[in-house]
């Protein structure tokens, strides 16, 4: 068997042609959900309906608490245009920003395309999660538009979650009066009410339930893991995909009550709620307390949570939680899920990009390896082997490999052991515009190749190069959906993991090449290290 196997890139044309060549829809297409009917739009062979409810807005006495059920209407409501994104202080230079729309804590709303006259179909169905830290993120960006899958005979869906202390938020008034209910993880909860109302109403697109694919970027790839570990998503679906979303634990995992605290855990959801609200004057436990809690204006509880702010001035996480152990949504960590063989024994794709995540702390490269204890003169061997001593690429390059390229390998070998169908992916491929910027793929950079939107992200550079790429990438995420298996006619074959020998497949500037990982020194070090 040779080194290196080349494999060729190759754009590929889906089978397509019934959907396309089925006679014209209505210009007004008009479908019947649970809660009423509703009027999208027609493009191309496409149907497009956007700002669908999922789920009350949840203001008022509903802020924190779980989603309620979707108000009904009457006659036929319009589903032309996005729904409010959820709250939160964009940030303009992340992958994909949000801002399209105006923020509002009223967003529990989905969207969904699919084929022109797909009803009684039965097409698989795939539901994307947006990344942006739990405090950014939305579906109305144009990146993340879903008409290349429709295109492709998938119903795509996409549904905004709460954010930042909306979505993340516990304080012991709320414990007091949550009585049953889960507590804490409200974006969370609202990730799996969508996923509820897919299994619902996605027949009357012309989805099948019973074939649903679940794939998130960043923290919609730490969400799918979530869901893969949670009893309370089971049945919600059958496939995975998993980009640059981690997989261990980084610390003790944070818990919603006090109580659940151990000595040496950080603080719990509550006592991060108690510095919140004392911040604002607001003190105490019981009724009251809550009623002024959620009588604040959402422009104070929003205060904070930017992320870009948040990695300029980590002491503003000591007011907000992030994802929490609940005990209902959230019984224990991906990582222990896994561990124990907890999670779901679907279908998973799992990766990362080779320049990924790349937020450092350290001033000196010595300073930037200490986490490598003993191990430090390998790991600077493997690090900065031209002996440069530059602390920027050393620390994206140890930041990249701890946050999200090993946890992959991690997840992937895993459940590989345990008999789980995986394929696992690194993706180097630069846009040609951005290859004297950008020493590698940066984190979020494989999602508009995924979704062939690469007109939303370099409107006026794009080559033929890049778009052949994008046709691949898209390609492998559509045929997993159709099937659990990403390989088809025409493309490179992309084999299920296996451990040994450590090989990866990978997204390039050659296309899709299944090699010896260039990284496995550096990621074997990061193995240790954890």
């Amino acid at each position: 068997m040779p080194i290196r196997t080349l494999l060729r890139v190759a754009v590929i044309a889906f089978a397509s042609a019934p959907l396309l060549a089925a006679p014209p829809a209505s210009p007004n297409p008009v479908v019947s959900i649970e809660s009423g009917t509703i009027q999208g739009t027609l493009e191309n062979h496409l149907l497009a309906f956007k700002g669908i409810p999922y789920a009350a807005p949840p203001i008022g006495d509903l802020r924190w608490r779980p989603p309620q059920p979707a108000p009904r209407w009457t006659g036929t409501r319009p589903a032309t245009s996005f729904g409010h994104d959820c709250m939160q202080l964009p940030a303009p230079s992340e992958a994909a920003p949000a801002g399209t729309t105006s923020p509002s804590e009223d967003c529990l709303v989905l969207n969904v395309w699919t084929p022109a006259n797909a009803a009684h179909k039965h097409l698989p169905v795939m539901v994307w999660i947006y990344g942006g830290g739990f405090v950014n993120g939305s579906t109305s960006t144009p990146i993340y538009n879903g008409a290349s899958f429709a295109r492709d005979g998938v119903v795509f869906v996409s549904f905004n979650y709460r954010l930042g202390r909306f979505g993340f938020f516990a304080h012991p008034a709320l414990s007091r009066a949550a009585g049953s209910e889960p507590l804490g993880n409200y974006g969370y909860m609202d990730q799996i009410d969508a996923l509820r109302w897919v299994q619902r109403n996605i027949a009357a697109f012309g989805g099948d339930p019973r074939n649903v694919t679940i794939f998130g970027e960043s923290a919609g790839g730490s969400s799918v893991q979530m869901l893969l570990a949670s009893p309370a998503s089971d049945g919600l679906f059958q496939k995975a995909i998993i980009q640059s979303g981690g997989g261990r634990d980084s610390a003790h995992p944070r818990h919603v009550l006090e109580a659940d605290t151990k000595p040496g855990d950080p603080p719990s959801g509550e006592s991060l709620g108690l510095t919140f609200a004392k911040s604002k004057g607001i003190t105490g436990d019981d009724a009251t307390t809550l009623a002024r809690l959620r009588a604040l204006p959402a422009d104070v509880l929003v205060g904070g949570n930017n992320i870009l702010t948040r990695r300029v001035d980590p002491s503003l996480n000591a007011t907000f939680p992030g994802p929490m152990v609940d005990g209902h949504i959230v019984v224990e960590t991906s990582e222990a899920a896994y561990r124990a063989a907890h999670q779901k024994k679907i279908p998973l794709i799992i990766g990362a990009n080779d320049n990924d995540l790349a937020y450092y702390t350290g001033d000196t490269v010595d300073a930037l390896l200490a986490p490598f204890g003993a191990a430090r003169e390998q790991a600077r061997a493997v690090y900065d082997p031209d002996h440069t001593n530059d602390v920027h690429t050393v620390g994206l390059r140890v930041a990249a490999d701890r946050a999200e390229i090993e946890p992959a390998r991690f997840v992937a070998r895993l459940l590989t052991q345990q008999d789980q169908p995986v394929y696992l992916f690194r993706f180097s491929y630069v846009a040609a515009s951005m290859r004297s910027e950008w020493p590698g793929a940066t984190h979020a950079s494989e999602v508009p190749y995924v979704f062939e939107t690469l007109k939303a992200r370099y409107p006026s550079t794009i080559t033929p190069h890049d778009e052949s790429i994008a046709n691949l990438t898209h390609a492998y995420w559509v045929n997993f959906a159709k099937t659990g298996n990403p390989n088809g006619d025409h493309l490179p074959h992309w084999p299920l993991f296996t451990p040994s020998p450590d090989q990866i497949f990978n997204i390039t500037d050659q296309g899709a090449i299944l090699e010896p990982d260039p990284f496995k020194a550096r990621l074997d070090l990061t193995e240790q290290s954890h």
